[in-house]
């Protein structure tokens, strides 16, 4: 902006103001505040603003930044020792004949820490989900209420779903750590539920970013009582969906590069849930020969 300009701003506002006394002395303007220049994040109707800086959430510790050195370098160490004994620290001949691995087994509080729950609380909606250990803490209880009620906010239409879901491992320095699956073809659960339908979701990573709400998912169906079940499901049963809706563009699931798996609860029956989980682990079926269970487009048919 030049300098003539400068000075010409206030008595212009000075004869704006005068105007408006003279020809309106009954009317009361509103000062409306302007947009800001810079915009913030999105923010939900009804959550509450957060004034802090970025800099100000961060937990600066010295001691806690000791012990993160000292656990990165062990992990570090782990993995190169791992890959002199073989894959995934196992010797080669039991790596290629191993049938039956368990990925997740709830023993301890521990193991309650590898996992995450959610519900529709985040967006406003009434449902509530709490994971604990079982009875014999030795299992993994997962139970809560389900409202499928939308908030009212304006602009949410659905709700009422609640998921629990692994959290991404990792390897030294945070770098991303992946399962693999590939000498696998069936998922093996041993549950104990309500009666309640759930889905499996089972995330792996992906190579372009706008496949990052790529999800692999079929159903699992829950007998209800008091007799526990094992559930083996298939990989070839698992069809792809992008933010809850099923693709055209079917493919196998990438069993080399697992990141996550998790179950989600959303079948509109308001009320209470449990799920009693003891162990989450893939075998190999050898009577299982089908490769993939839905229709995959041929891309650049021959003519």
């Amino acid at each position: 902006m030049s300098l003539p300009k400068i000075a010409r701003l206030p008595s212009v506002r000075l004869l704006s103001s005068i105007h408006r006394q003279l020809l309106c002395p009954s009317i009361t303007f509103i000062n409306v505040p302007r947009r800001s220049m810079i915009q913030d994040e999105y923010r939900r109707p009804g959550q509450p603003r957060e004034d802090k800086f970025p800099w100000q959430k961060i937990n600066f510790d010295f001691s806690k930044g000791l012990e993160g050195i000292k656990k990165h370098f062990t992990l570090l160490k782990k993995e190169f020792f791992d890959r002199w004994v073989g894959p995934e620290g196992k010797p080669i001949i039991e790596h290629l004949l191993e049938q039956n691995r368990v990925i997740w087994e709830f023993r301890g509080s521990e193991n309650l820490k590898q996992w995450t729950v959610s519900s529709d609380r985040e967006i406003g909606g009434q449902s509530e989900i709490y994971l604990k250990l079982g009875r014999n803490n030795d299992t993994c209880f997962l139970y809560g209420t389900l409202c499928s009620t939308p908030p009212r906010d304006g602009e949410t239409r659905y709700s009422g779903y609640c998921t629990m879901r692994s959290m991404q491992p990792l390897a030294s320095f945070d770098r991303k750590k992946h399962y693999d699956w590939s000498s696998f073809n069936t998922l093996h659960l041993r549950i104990r539920g309500d009666g309640r339908p759930w889905m499996i979701n089972i995330a792996t990573e992906t190579y372009f970013s706008h496949q990052k709400d790529d999800i692999y998912s079929y159903f699992l169906f829950t007998r209800g009582g008091p007799y526990w079940q094992d559930v083996k499901i298939p990989f070839s049963k698992f069809f792809i969906t992008h933010r809850g809706r099923i693709q055209d563009d079917q493919h196998p699931l990438w069993l080399d590069k697992v990141n996550t798996i998790g179950f989600t609860l959303g079948d509109k029956a308001d009320g209470p849930f449990q799920l009693e989980i003891d162990f989450i682990g893939v075998c190999k079926d050898y009577a299982h020969t089908e490769e993939f269970a839905y229709e995959m487009y041929k891309r650049n048919p021959e003519v």
